[in-house]
């Protein structure tokens, strides 16, 4: 389907670009810098674009200071924000100053707040706070389907028409759910298993063992796109980095399912893309 592939092509091409800046980064000059700042379950992003929208910068540390969306160590969450925008300006040698950020779908009274002190405690002006799947559209550029953002402590679901979301939702099942999975079928502690799953050469191995879980992710999908006309499905967030996720759930869901080459890294580039120099 080439309007998939044009989409797929413009979004894996931005990742590719940030992945190498994030070893390499680019240190030419730009007038203002925007930061996109994705606060995960299992892991922090962050991620600098020039004055054109260009990956610059990166950098991203796996951490638990989040749980099911939610913010559980405020002072470590700065901690880190703080310590990654650090790294970031001495490599490009400026002051970081512009972040957006964003939270799971329908959370907003529940955790928008602390999201946000996060991101002023780290010494960022704040100018944007959106739901994750709407920020990950930011870069799918998707007109109709389902975003589902698969992270490590919960599914969000976003339903575009005519390339405006008209439902979100989320839900506490995502890579904690996996790890610990592993964790009783492999006899690990949890941190051993969450670091055996990040390897894709354990992938093929893991499939068969993930499948309830995965199907459990596909009920809810199911459950929520129900009353809504859905041709499609893309997934992101760092849990659809498991190779065969997508074949599972597109088997349960009776729709074509999609995901980019790297879904990690798609909804801090989206979360960058909103980010504005109009402080909230």
């Amino acid at each position: 389907m080439p309007e998939i592939d044009s989409t797929f092509q413009y979004c894996d091409q931005l990742v590719r670009d940030f992945e190498n800046v994030v070893e390499h980064p680019d240190v030419r000059e730009s007038s203002v810098y925007y930061t996109g700042i994705d606060l995960g379950t299992a892991c922090v992003v962050l991620a600098v674009l020039d004055e054109n929208r260009k990956p610059v910068a990166g950098a991203y540390r796996y951490a638990d200071v989040v749980r099911d969306g939610m913010v559980v160590d405020y002072i470590g969450a700065i901690n880190i924000v703080k310590e990654l925008k650090q790294q970031i300006e001495d490599k490009l040698g400026t002051e970081l100053i512009y972040a957006a950020a964003a939270l799971p779908p329908g959370t907003d009274s529940l955790d928008s707040g602390a999201i946000k002190y996060v991101v002023q405690g780290a010494g960022f002006e704040i100018t944007n706070l959106l739901d994750e799947p709407t920020a990950a559209n930011a870069v799918l550029k998707i007109r109709n389907g389902a975003i589902v953002d698969i992270g490590g402590g919960t599914t969000g679901i976003a339903i575009l028409k005519d390339g405006e979301v008209v439902y979100i939702a989320d839900e506490p099942t995502g890579g904690t759910h996996f790890s610990l999975v592993i964790s009783g079928a492999f006899k690990m502690d949890f941190e051993m298993a969450d670091l055996y799953k990040r390897n894709p050469d354990n992938h093929v191995e893991l499939l068969p063992v993930l499948r309830p879980v995965i199907e459990k992710v596909s009920s809810i999908i199911n459950r929520h796109i129900a009353d809504y006309h859905v041709n499609e499905i893309y997934l992101v967030g760092g849990t659809c980095c498991l190779s065969g996720i997508e074949g599972i759930i597109e088997k349960r869901t009776g729709l074509p399912t999609y995901k980019p080459q790297n879904p990690m890294f798609v909804t801090p580039l989206g979360i960058a893309l909103n980010c504005t120099q109009e402080i909230m």
